[in-house]
Parts: structure tokens; C-alpha cells; sequence
């Protein structure tokens, strides 16, 4: 697996000047079937997303182009999911990215691509909080609970499998990966926004015991209420929280550039308000922000509310 990787100048200025950010370009695009999805992260640097960063007071640390294997994927004779071996050797690679930023301090954004690329982000993050005998939790932002498993998916496509991967349940290859499984622990696992499950998902959330909230959670208790519960569930006792941010949550008419958009999501002005919680959490050390696919976009709208909800996760205030 062929790795760039950009030097940015604050590599070679004083470490620790300034709190830091990894960008982890990781273009995937095999867990489903919309190759747009490969656009995302150049379409969230065209808008701005380094500098807005930057301009937040954040040193870009390091910046990372992991490379897409250019095979064809074809269904294995007898197999269930899709490109899992293309899968499982990007999954490595980001995993190794995201694991390498989290040691040197900096916050790991990776940028998506489909959300298979959880598979390899939240391995990354268990392998760093496993190696230190620490816990972490997880906030999944979907509009799809993604814990499908081959047995259980209409489609054999590994992006609406990626929770249950991080769980332990899937195709071995990846569940396997780094060695070790599950990746998280149930009782610090939180979906926000899911609105669209098929049968075999609910099944599951239920087994494993996952919270889930959904968008009638959302419109009885309001975002706020919901926000607090989740970060009592996946922010209690632990030593950091990795966020998956899937922009299908947002309702098509705020981010229409999706490639599986369900209609009655998250408004702009709720998901603003679940980032600026997180950020006051001030446990958030890993992030992806998936599923934007330029082809679908309108005029780049999707790509410029992606890039402004992301920086109020990292601290940009009204006033």
C-alpha cells in the first residue's frame, strides 16, 4: 500500500506550539456502489477545509494521501460482501495513519470516501487506546445504522457494515484486523440520526446493545437533550471519543451531494449544535467525515456545509 505523505510546515517548527490536526485523505469509494464518493476529500479541500482549519488556530501537523488499489472489485465465488480484500488493505493503511497521529497529539480527521473507511479509522484509534490501557467511546452520526453483516445485507456492500465490523461481527478479514476484536465496546457506542434500518440492523442493535437515537428522538427531545445522553453513554470514563460523521444525517435539502440520502434528517442548525458539544466535551480525538460525493452535489453546497459543520467540532463559535 503506497502512501503520500505531505510534509506541512509545521513539521519542521516547534512541536506543541499549537494544538494539531492529521488530515487522512482516504478517497475509498469499494464499499458501495457510487465511485463519487472518491471525490470527497479533494472537494473538501477545494472548500477550504485546510484553511479553515488553520485559520481556527490549529497546526496542520500532517497530511496524508492514502492511495485506492485501481483493481476491479468482483464478487468472490461464495462470498457475501463486496471488495473486501481492496477493503481490508486500505483499512490497514489508514488504520497505521490513524493510530501515528493520535501519538504525536494531534486530532486524526479522516476524510472519506465511503464509510467502510471506518473500519481502518476505528481500528486505529482501538490499537492507540488499547496500547495505553485506555477506553474510548463512539458517536456515530447516520442516517443508516451501517451494522449490517454479510448474512444480513441486501446489497454485499461493506459501507453499510462498518459498525458491525468495529463490533466484532462480519467477514473475519476485517474483523480481524490489527489482530485483535472487537474494536469497541458496546456499552460506549452511540448512533445519532438513524432514520433508514433494514430488518436484519435492528435485530442486531438490539443484541449487541448499542444506544441508538433516531430522528424521532431527535424531534421529541430536541438535539440538545440528545447530545447530553450520548455523551453520558460514549464520553463516561473514558480517555477520548472517536466521532464517524456520515453527512447523509443532514436532511437531503441541506446536503444533497450524498450517495444514499434519506429524507427527514438532521437540519444544519442541529448538527452545528451536536459538534459544539462535542468540541465542549473536549474528548473528541478522532474524526471521519464520509459518504460526500461531489458528483450528486449541488454547486459544491454539500461540500461547504461539510467544511463548516467540522469546524465548530473543532471550536468555531457564533460570537
Amino acid at each position: 500500500m503506497q502512501v503520500t505523505k505531505r510534509q506541512s510546515a509545521s513539521e519542521t517548527s516547534n512541536p506543541g506550539s499549537r494544538e494539531s490536526v492529521a488530515l487522512l485523505s482516504a478517497p475509498l469509494y469499494m464499499g458501495g456502489k457510487h465511485r463519487g464518493a472518491s471525490l470527497g476529500p479533494a472537494a473538501l479541500k477545494v472548500a477550504g477545509l485546510v484553511e479553515r482549519i488553520s485559520d481556527l488556530g490549529y497546526e496542520i501537523s500532517r497530511q496524508v494521501d492514502i492511495s485506492i488499489p485501481e483493481s476491479v472489485c468482483w464478487w468472490e465465488k461464495g462470498g457475501a460482501a463486496r471488495c473486501v480484500p481492496e477493503i481490508g488493505q486500505v483499512s490497514l493503511a489508514l488504520a497505521d495513519e490513524v493510530s501515528a497521529s493520535l501519538e504525536t497529539g494531534a486530532i486524526a480527521i479522516a476524510l472519506g470516501g465511503d464509510h467502510s473507511l471506518a473500519v481502518g479509522s476505528i481500528a486505529g484509534a482501538a490499537r492507540y487506546y488499547r496500547d495505553k490501557k485506555k477506553s474510548f467511546g463512539l458517536i456515530w452520526f447516520d442516517a443508516h445504522g451501517d451494522i449490517n453483516t454479510p448474512e444480513t445485507s441486501p446489497s454485499g456492500n461493506v459501507h453499510g457494515m462498518g459498525l458491525a465490523v468495529s463490533l466484532g461481527r462480519g467477514d473475519k478479514r476485517l474483523v480481524d484486523l490489527l489482530g485483535f476484536s472487537p474494536k469497541l465496546d458496546p456499552s460506549k457506542t452511540v448512533l445519532v440520526g438513524i432514520r433508514d434500518l433494514d430488518p436484519g440492523e435492528r435485530k442486531i442493535i438490539a443484541e449487541v446493545g448499542i444506544k441508538a437515537f433516531t430522528m424521532s428522538d431527535i424531534d421529541r427531545h430536541g438535539m440538545e437533550n440528545v447530545m447530553e445522553r450520548a455523551l453520558q453513554i460514549a464520553g463516561k470514563d473514558v480517555a477520548g471519543l472517536h466521532v464517524s460523521l456520515d453527512i447523509d444525517v443532514l436532511d437531503p435539502d441541506v446536503a444533497p451531494g450524498v450517495s444514499t440520502p434519506a429524507v427527514g434528517g438532521v437540519n444544519f442548525r442541529e448538527m452545528r449544535l451536536a459538534l459544539e458539544m462535542l468540541y465542549i466535551s473536549k474528548l473528541v480525538r478522532s474524526i471521519d467525515v464520509v459518504e460526500l460525493n461531489p458528483a450528486l452535489d449541488d454547486r459544491s453546497k454539500s461540500a461547504h456545509v461539510t467544511v463548516e459543520l467540522l469546524e465548530h467540532c473543532l471550536g468555531k463559535t457564533l460570537l
